[in-house]
């Protein structure tokens, strides 16, 4: 399940203690679209080992300056608190899946 990551709500996804995918997006962005369904397919096949979280950048700039957001969509993979990789643009699912499962 995907949660919508506002500037003032970060900090509930973070809780869990799960690892976090976090996908930047803003609703005019042909490639975020593109990436949408993926995103929200590995959301539920990961329900409960990974936490996902899309943000409008164009909604909450505040998170996307604090993660040095300057393209999209951006996906972040964070673990223990720290970015450890990141992917700019649209890329097939298998990228995705294997981007999630190294979070694991």
């Amino acid at each position: 399940m995907e949660v919508e990551i506002k500037n003032n709500n970060l900090e509930e996804l973070t809780a869990a203690g799960l690892p976090v995918v976090l996908d930047f997006y803003a609703t005019w962005c042909g490639p975020c679209k593109k990436i949408a369904p993926i995103i929200e397919e590995l959301a539920t096949e990961f329900d409960g080992k990974i936490a996902v979280g899309k943000c409008d950048v164009d909604e909450n700039d505040e998170i996307a300056a604090q993660y040095g957001i300057r393209n999209i969509p951006t996906v972040l993979f964070i673990k223990d608190g720290q970015v450890v990789d990141k992917h700019v643009g649209a890329a097939p699912k298998s990228l995705f899946d294997e981007k999630f499962k190294a979070l694991l």
